[in-house]
């Protein structure tokens, strides 16, 4: 959509394009069903929904507001060619096809069905893929459509899905090869100190996670965390906490960083707009670097000054 918007008035949406990567990744740690790691952690480390809301929630609103300052200067140039753009859209004709009312009102019953479900599953003890699978139930049963299988086929984007296979093989020698797991020993040994080892879980975390992807990187440490809050004899919560922002934030680092960052830029490829590695560094290096200085600020303020 933001492709065929951007291409009326003949500007290039990579910029626009990174954007939506990044927001989409800091907007997804704010919950538990808002990006893969912490779908993991909480349902590994038995948090709820609700826990993902009251801890992360706060600090990742003050980590979007400052993304967007940072996205304003560093596409200027592209706002400024954007804005000249704008005064062609009075002469430009859309044509749109007409919205199925009667499908969108049934897709939005099954969405706030799914919404509202997820706020009692911490007292009902449900996993976040039970208000999911009603949704879908519920969805199908109101569309009561046939599936062209043929035509489902045709519009799956294959390169991408090729990547995600070539790219879990390697992160699979990586694993094979106990790199992470030497990692997380590592930061077990080099302190002792409460608020040292919440910092090197999320700066470690988000490091890795820019360059070996998010989600291999958080499967392999949420087991250890329960060892270091041992051998600390702290509260595990907090870290699971370092763990999540490291994680979910990481992602923006590199192209491999998450999920949303390969299917993004494959769709954009399909349609002709390349977007490379380098180009996504750029940007998604001081994206990262912001929000993450930003969360351990906030880590250190609640969970350490505050409990003292």
């Amino acid at each position: 959509m933001v492709i065929e918007i951007v291409r009326k008035i003949r500007v290039n949406p990579r910029s626009l394009l990174l954007s939506i990567i990044f927001a989409s990744n800091i907007g997804g740690t704010a919950t538990l069903v808002g990006d893969p790691p912490n779908i993991l952690i909480g349902s590994i480390a038995k948090l709820g929904f609700m826990d993902f809301i009251y801890n992360l929630t706060p600090i990742v609103i003050v980590d979007f507001l400052f993304f967007l300052i940072l996205i304003r200067l560093l596409n200027n140039k592209w706002i400024i060619q954007y804005t000249k753009a704008t005064t062609r859209i009075r002469r430009l004709e859309y044509y749109h096809q007409p919205v199925n009312k009667r499908l969108l009102y049934k897709v939005l019953i099954a969405l706030t069905i799914v919404i509202i479900l997820f706020t009692p599953e911490d007292p009902l003890g449900n996993p976040p893929a039970i208000p999911a699978l009603i949704g879908v139930s519920i969805l199908m049963l109101l569309t009561g459509r046939r599936i062209n299988i043929e035509s489902v086929l045709r519009d799956i984007d294959w390169s991408t899905l090729a990547f995600f296979i070539a790219m879990f093989i390697v992160i699979k020698g990586v694993k094979d090869l106990e790199f992470v797991e030497f990692i997380a020993n590592g930061i077990c040994g080099i302190s002792k100190d409460f608020v040292t080892i919440m910092m090197l879980i999320i700066w470690v975390s988000a490091i890795l996670s820019a360059f070996i992807d998010n989600i291999p990187f958080v499967m392999t440490m949420i087991p250890v965390i329960p060892n270091i809050a041992s051998s600390l004899h702290v509260d595990p919560t907090p870290l699971y906490w370092a763990l999540s922002l490291g994680g979910c934030l990481g992602g923006n680092g590199t192209l491999v960083g998450a999920s949303a960052n390969i299917v993004v830029a494959g769709l954009a490829d399909k349609h002709g707009y390349h977007i490379a590695f380098k180009t996504l560094i750029k940007q998604g290096m001081p994206a990262m670097i912001l929000t993450v200085a930003l969360s351990s600020i906030y880590l250190i303020i609640r969970y350490c000054i505050l409990h003292m």
